[in-house]
């Protein structure tokens, strides 16, 4: 990890910016990384920045008969919260874990890595989801 990009992280630990301040800073050191490394870019796939998920639904729940629903989630920010880890003492990590655990949601902070989170990246194109409103449609994709 880069001098700059630690800094970010650490602001961001110390409360000093906000997630979205700091998705923005990296996003800009990202755009100026090409003019100084050209030959460092991924594969022939830009890296994704964003997870959509859209929602048309015209089942009639609503009231007015259709509704739409259509989120964007910066990619930097699960990125930036997985480096997050790495900077929480053990003793934090297993607090939270526990706390996690009892709330039914079975993650181990301590075993997730960067490259979990680019797998996942990765495997979102492919997803498949069933919605049974036969007019309704579902999208998930990273763009």
């Amino acid at each position: 990890m880069n001098e700059q990009r630690r800094q970010i992280l650490e602001m961001l630990a110390e409360g000093k910016i906000t997630a979205d301040e700091a998705g923005r800073l990296i996003d800009a050191l990202e755009r100026q990384r090409p003019e100084s490394a050209p030959d460092t870019a991924p594969g022939p796939h830009p890296r994704p920045k964003y997870l959509r998920v859209v929602v048309n639904s015209t089942d009639g729940t609503g009231g007015d008969g259709a509704s739409r629903v259509n989120v964007r989630i910066p990619l930097q920010l699960l990125r930036a919260g997985v480096r997050l880890t790495s900077l929480v003492p053990p003793q934090a990590l297993t607090k939270i874990n526990t706390e996690l655990n009892r709330s039914g949601v079975p993650i181990d902070l301590t075993q997730l890595k960067q490259q979990h989170i680019e797998d996942l990246i990765e495997q979102l194109d492919g997803v498949d989801i069933d919605v049974d409103d036969l007019d309704g449609t579902v999208q998930v994709f990273c763009e």
